[in-house]
């Protein structure tokens, strides 16, 4: 996989990162000496023409970061998934219910029970790559699994009744 991604210096203001995407527009970020930020979209047909921007606070900038973060990591997850027969990827909710809900990872013994794997949990905006045993789980977390369709149906129901 392969995206450009140009930088500009902008004297007087800061720097600009520039993501030329497949079709040809420009998306820049553009990272002020003051540390404040902004997205640029750029003139399809005059690269040095932006069209529209927007400010972003730190915590609009942070929570873009994660959702652009977490949905690459499913893409990619969704990804194995075409490459690999029989293997699935899903994900989960723990619900209120669950006996698992404020509970660590280990304590589901996931793997052993369901021979799947789960790979993250998204908690909110937060992503928790590689999650350990030792991981909290909490109502509301989103489990992503890699697995056969049989061992995903088990964890669901691990999940669900314990």
């Amino acid at each position: 996989m392969s995206v450009r991604v140009e930088k500009v210096d902008l004297p007087g203001i800061g720097t600009r990162h520039d993501v030329v995407t497949k079709s040809g527009r420009r998306i820049g970020v553009v990272s002020h000496r003051s540390g404040k930020r902004e997205l640029a979209l750029f003139d399809q047909f005059d690269p040095d023409s932006s069209t529209d921007s927007v400010e972003l606070t730190d915590d609009e900038a942070d929570a873009l970061a994660d959702v652009l973060g977490a949905s690459l990591m499913l893409g990619q997850l969704a990804g194995i998934r075409e490459q690999a027969a029989g293997l699935f990827t899903e994900q989960l909710v723990i619900s209120a219910g669950s006996p698992y809900a404020n509970a660590r990872l280990g304590d589901t013994k996931a793997r052993t029970r369901t021979s799947t794997s789960i790979v993250a949990i998204v908690r909110g905006a937060d992503v928790i790559p590689s999650p350990t045993p030792d991981t909290p789980l909490q109502t509301g977390d989103t489990i992503i699994a890699v697995g056969t369709r049989a061992g995903l149906d088990a964890l669901a129901r691990v999940l669900t009744d314990g």
